[in-house]
């Protein structure tokens, strides 16, 4: 029987701040390799027999660079499905299994932002509960527990199934224990960390949601049914979206069905749900220290140190986690790594903007960073991908000046177009109509200077553009 990925791409990531924001949550980031958790977790099912293209489901915020990052690993997803409002996992997995349950298939349930260090092992896995799946079962995966860990949940394996080597009943779902209760578990023998992983037949799930949490499944078949194509995603209705209760498919489903069952698992797992956990996958030296970019140590131990931009030196420091970004700088003690959700909570209440993005600011065409802010001025460096162009388009309060670095300009102002290169600048004036594009088979990169009474992102009026914003 086939297995369709279903991969759930939502979520902020706010423990992994200040490199996972909002706009830019870490299954988007390449925190373990060059790649992003997105394509890992694609890639890694890329050579296994009998799996057809993915489903991806994600935010709407999110659905150019998921769009993005698919295509730089070759791979072209069944669809990308947009959730109109964030609702958990259980509508979103909902959503994939009322557009597959014509067909006989398997699900395969992945979060987007997981490290599996043993695919080998991981397909071994999916191979047995397929078995299980086949038979009617909701199928979850367990961790073999490696330590008595408190920030998982567990579950707890029952008799083994009939047919189905290696795949057991599910006794029951545990939250979160603690330190003594957590050892307790690792030496029954029978607890797992829940991995949040699932695999089965979508009508199976479905009818299980139905007796379980039939508004849910009203709700969300209303929003697949009145769905529509926008470009190269499938767009929820959002209101009939919005219907829907918001809860994890846990809660929903597995800890209410008789049908839940479990296949336990040992494959280099990690949801890398802080800075603790990602220096846990990442290669140490001698000192316990795990490092990435610029950086310098000297009498340092058991320590995390991520520079994205600048120089970092650490002296004579020992179990910190210091992370570098172009407008941040995290130092914290790794065991207060699960504190660090404060911050986040702390720039929300003070109306910052350091938890929602980067100043580095992704857009279907390429990107745009801040290099300069002050009384009436903006200075950014925008970079174009070749055969894009940003919309046409016109400002109220600021004129724009652009500079060509390097790559070639189309630029059109009012009704005049007229190619730039390298080194050759034009104005904008306030009021003025105005499109950038690059027509050239490298990146454009220029530099912007705004001057006016407002610079803010609201002030412009799109008449024209590609990705359907106007």
């Amino acid at each position: 029987m086939k297995i369709v990925p279903v991969v759930l791409s939502g979520g902020s990531g706010t423990r992994l701040w200040p490199l996972s924001r909002a706009v830019l949550p870490k299954q988007l980031l390449p925190l373990v390799t060059d790649n992003t958790m997105l394509q890992e977790t694609l890639t890694r099912l890329s050579s296994w027999a009998d799996v057809s293209d993915p489903i991806v489901v994600c935010g709407n915020d999110h659905r150019f660079l998921v769009a993005e990052q698919l295509r730089q690993v070759n791979l072209n997803p069944a669809s990308i499905v947009l959730e109109p409002i964030a609702r958990n996992t259980a509508p979103a997995i909902a959503a994939a299994a009322i557009s597959l349950k014509e067909q006989d298939v398997l699900m395969l349930v992945l979060p987007a932002d997981h490290v599996i260090t043993d695919v080998a092992a991981f397909e071994a896995a999916v191979r047995r509960a397929s078995v299980a799946a086949e038979q009617g079962k909701l199928v979850t995966f367990g961790i073999e527990p490696t330590h008595a860990e408190t920030g998982y949940g567990y579950i707890q394996s029952g008799n083994a199934l009939n047919g189905a080597e290696g795949a057991f009943d599910v006794a029951r779902f545990v939250e979160k224990p603690n330190a003594e209760t957590a050892q307790q578990y690792v030496d029954a023998g029978n607890f797992y960390w829940n991995s949040g992983m699932f695999l089965f037949k979508p009508a199976v799930f479905l009818s299980e949601l139905a007796q379980y949490a039939p508004n849910m499944v009203s709700a969300v078949a209303k929003a697949v049914e009145q769905s529509y194509k926008d470009l190269d995603f499938v767009r929820l209705h959002e209101a009939s979206f919005a219907e829907s209760p918001s809860d994890s498919i846990d809660y929903a489903v597995m800890e209410k069905t008789k049908l839940a069952a479990i296949v336990p698992a040992s494959i280099g797992w990690n949801d890398v749900g802080s800075w603790t956990a990602l220096k846990d996958v990442q290669p140490n030296d001698a000192d316990g220290n795990a490092t990435r970019g610029d950086v310098y140590l000297k009498d340092v131990k058991n320590t995390l140190i991520r520079a994205e931009g600048r120089f970092v030196a650490a002296v004579g420091v020992e179990d910190l986690l210091i992370v570098e970004t172009g407008d941040a700088v995290l130092v914290a003690h790794r065991d207060c790594a699960q504190d660090v959700k404060s911050i986040v909570d702390h720039l929300k209440a003070s109306g910052r903007s350091e938890h929602q993005m980067h100043p580095r600011v992704y857009r279907p065409w390429g990107w745009y960073e801040g290099i300069d802010i002050g009384e009436r001025f903006q200075v950014k460096r925008i970079m174009v991908k070749p055969g894009e162009r940003l919309s046409l388009q016109m400002h109220h309060h600021r004129a724009e000046h652009w500079v060509v670095v390097s790559g070639s300009a189309m630029i059109t102002v009012d009704d005049v177009s007229k190619l730039y290169t390298e080194n050759e600048s034009t104005y904008i004036p306030i009021g003025s109509t105005h499109r950038l594009e690059n027509p050239g088979k490298l990146p454009l990169h220029l530099i912007e200077v705004q001057s006016g009474s407002y610079l803010g992102e609201d002030d412009i009026v799109r008449y024209e553009d590609t990705y359907g914003r106007s």
